[in-house]
């Protein structure tokens, strides 16, 4: 199975090229054998490189878990990003951008475990990366889906978290359930619960 690509930025060229390399070779240990069984050892033999390398890097297993959880998930929002058009009426923007955020998830399903099941196994800490993804997918959701595009009115932060949670839930319960391949299903359910939220604050905006 091969790794995901995972964005990285910010280092000098080796290093980032090295730090890249860990991340993917994490996810692919991962993958293979989930996280409790993954050892530094299997990490660095799939990322090729060496154990030094790691600790240039990563305190330990679980820090690199976490880097790999936050690159990966600014990835997936890139992609949401991109999928945005202007042009199109805000309904439409959503559908293409959740077919583009859950096609892109669909398509890595050991990326798709390791950012919505591993990284619960860290605890406090695992929760804690969780939730700054969770904030900067809700406030991406505040600049993108206004309750009144004319005033740039936003929609409130509490709504648009409350959003990401139920997005992730569902994804969560297709991933135990159906499976990765069957994400793209609920694009439908996922836009008919945006325009509710929207359409709630519309009205208590009123």
């Amino acid at each position: 199975m091969h790794a995901p690509a995972i964005l990285t930025a910010g280092t000098a060229p080796d290093r980032s090229e090295h730090r890249r390399r860990l991340l993917e070779g994490m996810a692919g240990a991962v993958a293979r054998k989930g996280y409790g069984e993954v050892t530094i050892a299997d990490i660095v033999a799939e990322a090729n490189v060496s154990r030094r390398t790691f600790y240039e890097h990563f305190d330990s297993k679980a820090d690199c878990l976490m880097a790999l959880y936050v690159s990966a998930s600014r990835h997936a929002l890139q992609v949401l990003r991109d999928a945005i058009d202007p042009r199109q009426p805000w309904t439409a923007q959503v559908e293409g951008a959740m077919r583009a955020y859950l096609g892109y998830m669909a398509g890595n399903p050991a990326l798709l475990r390791t950012l919505f099941i591993e990284i619960l196994s860290l605890g406090g800490p695992g929760l804690a990366v969780r939730r700054q993804i969770h904030r900067e997918l809700a406030e991406f959701i505040q600049r993108t889906v206004g309750t009144d595009q004319r005033r740039r009115q936003r929609l409130p932060y509490e709504s648009a978290l409350a959003l990401v949670g139920a997005v992730h839930e569902l994804v969560l319960e297709r991933i135990e359930g159906a499976g990765p391949a069957r994400l793209e299903a609920l694009v439908p359910t996922v836009c008919d619960l945006v325009r509710r939220i929207v359409g709630e604050e519309r009205r208590a905006a009123s």
